[in-house]
């Protein structure tokens, strides 16, 4: 680390200049630069101290959307939340994973950690059980990577959004994948691959945090046991959750260094892709996670049916909005928390 005297910081230097030109000179050719930023849709003078990533990141980790995270479920329904992940603790360990990779790598960690804290913002009540049932009851669909850039564009601020930049709209809008492995997605589909190295990586941040988190938490739940995991990816991966995580942060680190791409090496991902398969086929679908799934839908389109015909909560929720109409009761119903749809739910049913 080199020590800035007391005559960098005169009083006509800006800190951020100091942080931008650290990234001319630390990171890689590959590395989004804070400078080459595409911008923001609308035009704003710069922060004296932070970056446009660095202050990106401040904007969403501020915002009232974030602040909903803790108290919506990320998979596992009705834990209490003392042993269990939430939607918030999700995003920062995503967050850490992304910030290690790119840090190792010298990518803008900042613009990674911008798109992480970002990512699942526009996610609904009751995890993928809600996001599923609102996407079979809306006539356009809905998918929460296009409901978190919806959140930053306009719902935040009273429909002023948070003017992020490019780049972490980008990132945010193709944090997934859907059911593509990691190496061989290639962009097809609904959103294709992000326009930088740090979106990418955060795409595998986001892949190794919940495969590793969700099989603690169904240990913790007891639906599991550690044995129960493919023995063959267990001798790849490693047994503890920590291992597992060192595992494949660091094979993406060896396999990704001084290259235009992010990787995955084979015979991890082929042990990862087990332990995915593993969930999708053996945990998500166990009883004691579906059967819960089954009522979260129920409630969220109850909810539905009823703000379609009643949209006064929707109006006082939105005033700043022209027309309420079937969008906002969407948007309505996707930012609450767990506890408030319950509460909605009970309310109109008894």
């Amino acid at each position: 680390m080199v020590l800035l005297s007391q005559d960098t910081f005169n009083t006509n230097h800006k800190i951020r200049k100091v942080i931008e030109q650290a990234e001319k000179n630390e990171f890689s050719k590959y590395a989004m630069l804070s400078v080459a930023s595409k911008g923001r849709k609308i035009p704003e003078e710069e922060c004296a101290v932070r970056t446009a990533y660095q202050r990106d990141r401040d904007r969403i980790l501020h915002s009232q959307s974030f602040r909903a995270l803790k108290y919506k479920t990320n998979v596992f329904l009705s834990t209490g939340g003392e042993k269990f992940r939430t939607r918030l603790t999700h995003t920062l360990e995503v967050s850490s994973i992304a910030r290690t990779i790119c840090q190792a790598l010298h990518l803008n960690h900042d613009l990674s950690e911008a798109i992480a804290l970002g990512h699942d913002l526009g996610h609904t009540p009751f995890g993928h059980a809600g996001e599923d049932m609102l996407n079979e009851i809306s006539p356009g669909g809905f998918h929460h990577s296009e409901q978190s850039v919806r959140v930053v564009e306009l719902l935040e601020k009273n429909g002023r959004g948070l003017n992020l930049t490019v780049e972490v709209i980008d990132g945010i809008l193709k944090h997934t994948k859907g059911e593509k492995s990691m190496n061989g997605f290639s962009g097809e589909g609904k959103f294709g691959l992000p326009l930088t190295l740090e979106g990418r990586v955060l795409q595998f941040a986001d892949w190794i945090a919940y495969i590793n988190h969700d099989i603690e938490d169904a240990v913790n739940m007891g639906l599991i046991t550690l044995d129960d995991l493919p023995r063959s990816a267990v001798e790849v991966l490693g047994r503890r959750h920590s291992e597992r995580i060192n595992t494949m942060v660091c094979d993406i680190v060896e396999k990704s260094a001084e290259k235009g791409h992010i990787e995955m090496g084979g015979e991890v991902l082929s042990a990862a892709e087990q332990l995915r398969a593993f969930l999708y086929g053996e945990v998500y679908t166990m009883p004691q996670i579906s059967d819960k799934n089954r009522r979260s839908g129920e409630i969220i389109n109850t909810l539905y049916g009823y703000y379609l015909d009643d949209m006064d909560d929707v109006r006082a929720e939105y005033p700043w909005r022209d027309e309420i109409d079937e969008r906002a009761v969407i948007d309505y119903i996707a930012g609450m928390t767990d506890l408030k749809a319950q509460e909605s739910f009970n309310r109109l049913t008894t």
